[in-house]
């Protein structure tokens, strides 16, 4: 359901995959649909109430934007089926809390597509992190800067819209936030600076009329991060897509006994160009091996896949064990909690407690 990510990602993914086969596919636009049956072979649903209803669909993986996806999911867990969620998985925490209980209840495996977690760059870090290679961990930093909306003339679409889901908190910032959570703790206060570089788009009808953008497309945050051990961690988190050419992904930890550092100057996805560094007592930054344990059996041109599809089993055998899958709703819970109190730090100009 949804077919940009979902048509050049999720579905490659859930081919390769021996536990999924992809049975049929959705889109709200008769038009878009017939296109991409044409081109995949699969057949579609104009109305999402007959796919519910029919048996051969076990699951369902809802790529769509973020503002339907609450409503969608809902209907799904009502008719049984597991879930694959794209983040952000609804348009507030308090949304996501209820989809928790409804899965609870219905005893349906929900997964929400934090593929970071299962990026073999990342896996090592993590297992750096466990092992104790910084020592007591004293600062974090995060910087995601993106140049894919730099340029004025794409087109104004849901993406522009805050109340829709869009700007760079939804769509890096999600990703950040879990990121953070899973490797050091949740983060317990936030204070956040928000701002539109592009503040008008032009409207996608040729009418040459320009629209208005309200969600940001450049967030500055400071976090305070619960390590576990009673500390705070301070986390200085950068996000933008506008600027060009742009850096990258880059996330560096400093502690006591050393320093790790992961990035990539690559734009294009989330495997290829990946680097990780460690440096020992204040030694010199040395760049590691990647762990060949953690490696992909394969990746496709498009490195977006592997993750992915990384990711789809880890959900395909939660589901098959009816076990709850993680990272789900309620790593989602938590992200999108950062991302609401950051927006209301950002109007405010106050620390947000979280």
């Amino acid at each position: 359901m949804g077919l940009g990510f979902g048509e050049k990602v999720h579905l490659p993914a859930l081919i390769d995959c021996p536990l999924t086969e992809p049975v049929a596919l959705w889109h709200h636009r008769p038009e878009r649909l017939q296109q991409a049956c044409s081109a995949t072979g699969l057949p579609g649903f104009a109305q999402f109430e007959a796919l519910l209803e029919d048996p051969r669909v076990q699951a369902l993986v809802i790529a769509t934007p973020p503002e339907p996806r609450f409503a969608l999911a809902q209907a799904a867990i009502a008719a049984g089926k597991h879930l694959l969620l794209e983040k952000p998985v609804a348009l507030e925490a308090e949304q996501i809390e209820e989809l928790q209980r409804q899965a609870l209840a219905a005893g349906v495996t929900v997964a929400v597509d934090f593929e970071y977690r299962a990026v073999p760059a990342f896996q090592q870090l993590a297992a750096l992190l466990q092992q104790g290679a910084v020592g007591d961990p004293w600062l974090v930093k995060l910087d995601w800067l993106m140049g894919s909306r730099a340029d004025g003339s794409r087109p104004w679409n849901w993406y522009s819209q805050r109340a829709a889901g869009g700007g760079v908190l939804g769509s890096l910032g999600t990703h950040a936030f879990d990121t953070l959570h899973w490797l050091v703790g949740p983060t317990r206060s936030v204070s956040a600076l928000r701002s539109t570089a592009i503040p008008e788009r032009p409207l996608p009808d040729g009418s040459g009329r320009l629209g208005a953008v309200d969600a940001e497309d450049i967030a500055l945050l400071q976090l305070e991060l619960d390590t576990g051990s009673g500390r705070r961690l301070p986390a200085q988190v950068s996000l933008a897509a506008v600027t060009r050419p742009g850096r990258g992904y880059w996330i560096e930890v400093y502690g006591s006994a050393g320093t790790l550092v992961l990035g990539s100057p690559n734009q294009a996805d989330y495997v290829h160009g990946f680097q990780l560094w460690r440096s020992r007592n204040g030694g010199e930054l040395l760049e590691l091996a990647p762990d060949p344990a953690l490696a992909f059996g394969h990746t496709w041109p498009d490195g977006r896949v592997a993750p992915v599809r990384r990711l789809i089993q880890w959900w395909a055998e939660a589901a098959l064990e009816r076990r709850p899958m993680l990272p789900g709703l309620g790593e989602a819970v938590l992200s999108q909690r950062v991302c609401d109190r950051a927006l209301q730090a950002a109007d405010s100009g106050l620390r947000q407690p979280i």
